[in-house]
Protein backbone atom coordinates (compact mmCIF):
# COMPACT_ATOMS: atom_id res chain seq x y z
CA UNK A 1 0.00 0.00 0.00
CA UNK A 2 1.62 3.28 -1.07
CA UNK A 3 2.55 5.44 2.58
CA UNK A 4 0.02 8.27 1.13
CA UNK A 5 -2.72 5.81 1.21
CA UNK A 6 -2.02 4.42 4.29
CA UNK A 7 -1.48 7.77 5.95
CA UNK A 8 -4.86 8.56 4.87
CA UNK A 9 -6.92 5.47 6.00
CA UNK A 10 -5.34 6.45 9.27
CA UNK A 11 -6.45 10.17 9.62
CA UNK A 12 -10.26 8.88 8.11
CA UNK A 13 -10.16 5.98 11.02
CA UNK A 14 -8.89 8.58 13.51
CA UNK A 15 -11.76 11.67 12.32
CA UNK A 16 -14.32 8.90 12.01
CA UNK A 17 -13.51 7.88 15.65
CA UNK A 18 -13.75 10.99 16.78
CA UNK A 19 -17.20 11.23 14.97
CA UNK A 20 -18.03 8.16 17.19
CA UNK A 21 -17.03 9.46 20.17
CA UNK A 22 -18.15 13.09 20.00
CA UNK A 23 -21.89 11.55 19.02
CA UNK A 24 -22.15 9.98 22.14
CA UNK A 25 -23.19 13.53 23.17
CA UNK A 26 -26.59 12.71 21.67
CA UNK A 27 -28.72 10.49 23.13
CA UNK A 28 -29.54 7.16 21.28
CA UNK A 29 -26.24 7.64 19.04
CA UNK A 30 -24.65 4.34 18.41
CA UNK A 31 -21.16 6.01 19.07
CA UNK A 32 -19.24 3.39 20.62
CA UNK A 33 -20.64 1.21 17.84
CA UNK A 34 -19.25 3.19 15.51
CA UNK A 35 -15.70 2.92 17.09
CA UNK A 36 -16.00 -0.52 16.79
CA UNK A 37 -17.20 -0.41 13.54
CA UNK A 38 -14.01 1.35 12.57
CA UNK A 39 -11.49 0.07 14.57
CA UNK A 40 -13.11 -3.66 12.19
CA UNK A 41 -12.70 -1.99 8.98
CA UNK A 42 -9.25 -1.27 10.38
CA UNK A 43 -8.39 -3.90 11.05
CA UNK A 44 -9.13 -5.78 7.85
CA UNK A 45 -7.70 -3.54 6.04
CA UNK A 46 -4.07 -3.38 7.65
CA UNK A 47 -4.80 -6.60 9.34
CA UNK A 48 -4.88 -7.76 13.07
CA UNK A 49 -2.17 -9.23 13.52
CA UNK A 50 -1.67 -11.12 17.27
CA UNK A 51 -1.70 -7.72 19.22
CA UNK A 52 -4.29 -6.28 16.64
CA UNK A 53 -6.56 -9.50 17.99
CA UNK A 54 -5.98 -8.87 21.08
CA UNK A 55 -6.91 -5.32 21.07
CA UNK A 56 -9.96 -5.43 18.35
CA UNK A 57 -11.35 -8.43 21.72
CA UNK A 58 -11.26 -5.94 24.01
CA UNK A 59 -12.79 -3.13 22.31
CA UNK A 60 -15.57 -5.62 21.21
CA UNK A 61 -16.53 -6.52 24.89
CA UNK A 62 -16.14 -2.61 25.91
CA UNK A 63 -18.50 -2.12 22.69
CA UNK A 64 -20.68 -4.52 24.53
CA UNK A 65 -20.44 -2.97 27.86
CA UNK A 66 -21.14 0.59 26.57
CA UNK A 67 -24.37 -0.72 24.96
CA UNK A 68 -25.61 -2.72 28.18
CA UNK A 69 -24.65 -0.11 30.59
CA UNK A 70 -26.98 2.61 28.60
CA UNK A 71 -29.94 0.85 29.13
CA UNK A 72 -29.03 -1.04 32.87
CA UNK A 73 -28.07 2.34 34.11
CA UNK A 74 -31.29 4.64 33.05
CA UNK A 75 -33.57 2.06 33.80
CA UNK A 76 -31.78 1.23 37.40
CA UNK A 77 -31.77 4.91 38.21
CA UNK A 78 -36.06 4.77 37.52
CA UNK A 79 -36.26 2.17 39.10
CA UNK A 80 -34.61 3.03 42.05
CA UNK A 81 -37.47 5.55 42.41
CA UNK A 82 -40.08 3.46 42.21
CA UNK A 83 -40.82 2.93 38.22
CA UNK A 84 -42.53 -0.51 36.99
CA UNK A 85 -40.38 -2.31 34.52
CA UNK A 86 -43.39 -2.35 32.37
CA UNK A 87 -42.72 1.64 32.60
CA UNK A 88 -39.19 1.90 31.82
CA UNK A 89 -39.85 -0.57 29.09
CA UNK A 90 -42.43 0.97 27.74
CA UNK A 91 -40.13 4.49 27.93
CA UNK A 92 -36.99 2.45 25.95
CA UNK A 93 -39.31 1.36 23.68
CA UNK A 94 -40.51 5.27 23.29
CA UNK A 95 -36.60 6.78 23.24
CA UNK A 96 -36.31 4.66 20.32
CA UNK A 97 -39.01 5.09 17.81
CA UNK A 98 -38.72 8.72 18.75
CA UNK A 99 -35.04 9.02 18.07
CA UNK A 100 -36.19 7.29 14.54
CA UNK A 101 -39.10 9.33 13.98
CA UNK A 102 -37.26 13.03 14.98
CA UNK A 103 -33.48 12.49 15.25
CA UNK A 104 -31.77 13.74 17.59
CA UNK A 105 -34.05 15.10 19.88
CA UNK A 106 -37.24 12.99 19.31
CA UNK A 107 -36.03 10.27 22.30
CA UNK A 108 -34.84 12.96 24.38
CA UNK A 109 -38.60 14.05 24.74
CA UNK A 110 -40.26 10.50 24.17
CA UNK A 111 -38.84 8.35 26.61
CA UNK A 112 -39.23 10.86 29.73
CA UNK A 113 -42.74 11.85 28.11
CA UNK A 114 -44.19 8.09 28.32
CA UNK A 115 -42.46 7.31 31.23
CA UNK A 116 -44.09 10.04 33.28
CA UNK A 117 -47.77 9.12 31.51
CA UNK A 118 -47.59 5.62 32.32
CA UNK A 119 -46.26 6.05 36.12
CA UNK A 120 -48.74 8.68 36.44
CA UNK A 121 -51.42 6.39 35.36
CA UNK A 122 -50.02 3.74 37.48
CA UNK A 123 -49.26 6.08 40.54
CA UNK A 124 -52.05 8.64 40.31
CA UNK A 125 -49.72 11.63 41.97
CA UNK A 126 -48.34 13.89 39.74
CA UNK A 127 -44.87 14.29 41.76
CA UNK A 128 -44.06 10.96 42.26
CA UNK A 129 -44.12 10.54 38.84
CA UNK A 130 -41.95 13.26 38.22
CA UNK A 131 -39.46 12.14 40.79
CA UNK A 132 -39.15 8.95 38.80
CA UNK A 133 -38.66 10.94 35.65
CA UNK A 134 -35.83 13.07 37.12
CA UNK A 135 -34.47 9.89 37.86
CA UNK A 136 -34.55 8.31 34.94
CA UNK A 137 -32.97 11.58 33.72
CA UNK A 138 -29.89 11.19 36.10
CA UNK A 139 -28.94 7.77 34.82
CA UNK A 140 -29.06 9.26 31.10
CA UNK A 141 -26.42 11.65 32.13
CA UNK A 142 -24.26 8.74 34.16
CA UNK A 143 -25.04 6.65 31.24
CA UNK A 144 -23.39 9.22 28.95
CA UNK A 145 -20.51 9.38 30.85
CA UNK A 146 -19.99 5.35 31.28
CA UNK A 147 -20.23 5.23 27.45
CA UNK A 148 -18.28 8.33 26.78
CA UNK A 149 -15.17 7.31 29.31
CA UNK A 150 -15.98 3.39 27.57
CA UNK A 151 -15.52 5.44 24.01
CA UNK A 152 -12.38 7.22 25.47
CA UNK A 153 -10.76 3.71 26.31
CA UNK A 154 -11.70 2.45 22.87
CA UNK A 155 -10.54 5.21 21.20
CA UNK A 156 -7.15 4.91 23.23
CA UNK A 157 -6.62 1.03 22.41
CA UNK A 158 -6.90 2.06 18.83
CA UNK A 159 -4.30 4.14 18.92
CA UNK A 160 -2.37 1.89 20.94
CA UNK A 161 -2.76 -0.85 17.98
CA UNK A 162 -2.40 1.54 15.16
CA UNK A 163 0.83 3.10 16.88
CA UNK A 164 2.48 -0.57 17.52
CA UNK A 165 1.63 -1.75 14.40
Amino acid sequence: MPPWLETTIHILTFLTMLVGLFGLIIPIFPGNVVIWLVALVYGLVFGFGRLGGIIFAIITLLMFAAVLADNVVMGAKAREKGAAWGSIIMALIAGVIGTILLPPIGGIIAAPLVLYLMEMQRLKDSEEAIMVVKALLIGWGLAFVVRFGIGVVMFALWGIWAYMS
